[in-house]
């Protein structure tokens, strides 16, 4: 039945259908009240009449109900029926100024209901048309006329009435869908636009129980479970950075703008822990008058773990603290040395030699200070991933050319340095200028620290790898010291390591330059026995040059 009007929904049809099946009762009844009281009829009542059209009712009725989706062409038939048998009832049983009539106005409104405008119309054309026909049958009686004009007045104010108010219904349902429609799309839009947001974001409802979040709050949270309905007090269990207890939902109370805070700490339940930077905003309806500001509609929570970059910050900063100070003592002794060379020119007493060590003197701070620079231009390059693309390098020819660089350096020292490859090395595929700074450190750093004895280059290919190793004769690594070479900076307390100037930034670059190129430094040693730094490279094979 909810095929028909324009504005037939499926709970009006079934008001009609059941409605169908009571309507006979009342007219059976009716009619018998009329043959008890035939002077409430304006015509004589036949019995035979009334259970005919009521029997007839009832037939259709049972149709109807049982006619679960007709058309809208049946729908017409059945209305037209219905108006027919109530037609017969009022000219041929009660007249039209009768209780009954109101059986018309059900049908009208029906008629509004399955076929808006034209149905209405025509079932007020219908009634005119019943009326016109009781006043020729009640034979020009004056008072009959007179009440069944009265009576289509007051049907006629009556179902224009019925009709604006519909009319005014209809269009309330209409605008109210509408604005339900723009509602749940605007709603779909900022669900699509969290959802694609790459920060966390919880919406939660004025009691701290979340409502809407999006995938990113799962991911940041590790968890496949749904988060509304919780609590955000016991979903976000937060400590601050000096490890303070949180109550993120009092946090969020107390806001009154948004708030933006970076010092929070959540830890998983493996004990890991992440920084995390929340923005916490109040919702406030925009109608809400100015005694009730302080009323919120719900928060927004955006989330976004920031322990990378605040790891980071923390070490650019004692970074650029260090480097200061590294760089704060060799100039002290630089300019005071020239100074005092320069004040020495002028003095009658003053022998070559005497400049001359002021010189070496100045000019071992500078070599110093260019040594730093350097380390500092090869830890920034690492960082920044400058000329870090990957080319085929000959490895044979690599270990030779490092050789032949470092041989007199190492002699000037009266140290062996030494090459021992496998007869024939394959290729790896990396950052050439990485790799060669990585083991350049490796071999300077062992001729530095050996005194006596020798330098051994060893590059050797097993398989599909090929392991690179420098091994030295020097002063060796304390155990203690050994977790610690690899930081910035760091130089052991060991007296004849500060008997060689250094930065403290070799290692802590090897150790950059190996994780750029995919590997990881490995150190054995032994003080007084000497040190071995090695790592491995995966050859380029047939396989990779196919690819």
């Amino acid at each position: 039945m909810n095929k028909g009007g324009k504005f037939t929904k499926p709970v009006s049809a079934d008001t009609f259908r059941y409605a169908g099946l009571f309507v006979p009762s009342g007219l059976a009844l009716y009619g018998l009240l009329l043959l008890f009281y035939p002077d409430l009829s304006p015509r004589p009542v036949s019995i035979e009449a009334i259970f005919t059209i009521t029997a007839c009712w009832l037939v259709v009725a049972l149709i109807q109900f049982f006619s679960r989706r007709p058309t809208q062409f049946i729908s017409a038939l059945f209305l037209i029926t219905y108006h027919a048998l109530v037609a017969v009832y009022i000219l041929m049983i009660t007249g039209v100024s009768s209780p009954l009539a109101i059986c018309w106005l059900l049908l009208l409104v029906v008629s509004f209901d399955y076929f808006s405008k034209s149905g209405f119309l025509s079932s007020m054309t219908a009634f005119a048309a019943v009326v016109l026909f009781d006043t020729i049958l009640t034979e020009g009686d004056p008072s009959a006329s007179v009440r069944n004009l009265v009576t289509y007045v007051i049907f006629m104010v009556i179902s224009i009435t019925l009709y604006k108010v519909s009319n005014f219904h209809e269009s309330t349902n209409h605008e109210l869908s509408e604005s339900r429609a723009n509602e749940s799309m605007q709603r779909d839009r900022v669900v699509a636009i969290i959802n694609n947001m790459t920060d966390a974001v919880i919406t939660t409802d004025p009691k701290g129980i979340v409502k809407v979040y999006n995938a990113s709050s799962l991911g940041l949270l590790d968890t496949n479970v749904s988060l509304n309905g919780h609590n955000i007090k016991k979903l976000l269990p937060l400590t601050t950075v000096d490890g303070k207890e949180v109550n993120i939902f009092h946090e969020m109370q107390k806001t009154k703008t948004v708030v933006k805070r970076d010092d929070f700490i959540y830890t998983y339940d493996d004990e890991d822990k992440i920084r995390l930077e929340i923005t916490m905003v109040p919702i406030r309806s925009g109608y809400k008058s100015a005694e009730h500001s302080e009323n919120r509609d719900g928060y927004i929570l955006i989330m976004r773990d920031v322990t990378k970059e605040k790891s980071l910050e923390e070490e650019r900063d004692e970074f650029i603290s260090v480097v200061s100070h590294e760089l704060r003592t060799p100039l002290a002794i630089a300019e005071g040395t020239i100074s005092n060379a320069q004040v020495m020119l002028g003095h009658p007493d003053v022998t070559n030699d005497m400049l001359g060590d002021a010189m070496k003197s100045a000019h071992s701070q500078v070599v110093f200070l260019s040594g730093m620079v350097n380390d500092l231009s090869t830890l920034s390059r690492a960082e920044r991933g400058v000329a870090d693309e990957s080319e085929d390098i000959d490895v044979m020819e690599l270990a030779h050319m490092l050789h032949n660089k470092y041989v007199d350096e190492a002699q000037a020292k009266k140290l062996h340095l030494n090459l021992d490859t496998s007869p024939k090395l394959g290729t790896v595929h990396t950052s050439r200028l990485y790799l060669e700074e990585l083991l350049q450190n490796i071999i300077t750093n062992a001729i530095k620290y050996t005194k006596t004895g020798e330098v051994n280059i060893t590059v050797k290919q097993s398989g599909d790898e090929i392991s690179f190793a420098v091994k030295d004769t020097g002063i060796g690594i304390s155990r203690s010291d050994q977790t610690k070479v690899f930081n910035k900076f760091f130089r052991s307390e060991d007296y004849r390591t500060r008997e060689s100037s250094g930065t403290g930034l070799g290692l802590y670059i090897v150790a950059k330059l190996a994780h750029k190129i995919g590997t990881k430094i490995n150190l054995t040693s032994r003080l007084n026995f000497g040190s071995t730094f090695s790592f491995t490279l995966p050859v380029k094979n047939d396989e990779t040059l196919t690819k």
